[in-house]
């Protein structure tokens, strides 16, 4: 991963970096605000997935960043009953519009790996379990 080239950001008052980063951190806004994202997978070695919430953004987003390109791969887990082709469709489109708004750059590929799925839990109310325990 590397900052954009010198020639690309030279402006009349200086120049502009844009840090990986933040690009990193814009793709995974742009995935979590796509329906039926349950949540970013913590990264591709190990297969342990975990969600996340606010706090790390880039956790589950991997970025390549040329002088005038971008690559973005964005591992997430899908809430069961959704259409997996259409989340991942959106992602691509969600995050190639934003970094290119953004940032200015050139989405060349988004690539969506679904690394899980999350399945929603019906909680008991406490008191039904207190009473069981207590029978």
């Amino acid at each position: 991963m590397s900052t954009l080239a010198a020639d690309y950001e030279k402006t009349d008052m200086g120049t502009i970096q844009i840090a990986p980063e933040v690009i990193e951190v814009i793709a995974g806004l742009a995935t979590i605000e796509v329906r039926g994202v349950a949540g970013m997978s913590g990264g591709f070695a190990g297969g342990i997935a975990e969600l996340l919430g606010r706090k790390n953004l880039s956790k589950g987003v991997k970025v390549e960043v040329g002088q005038r390109e971008a690559a973005v791969d964005v591992s997430i887990i899908v809430e069961y009953g959704h259409r997996i082709p259409e989340i991942a469709a959106d992602i691509q489109n969600n995050v190639k519009r934003s970094i290119e708004m953004m940032t200015g750059l050139h989405v060349v590929e988004v690539n969506v790996h679904i690394h899980d799925v999350h399945f929603k839990t019906v909680e008991k109310p406490e008191e039904e379990e207190i009473q069981l325990r207590v029978k």
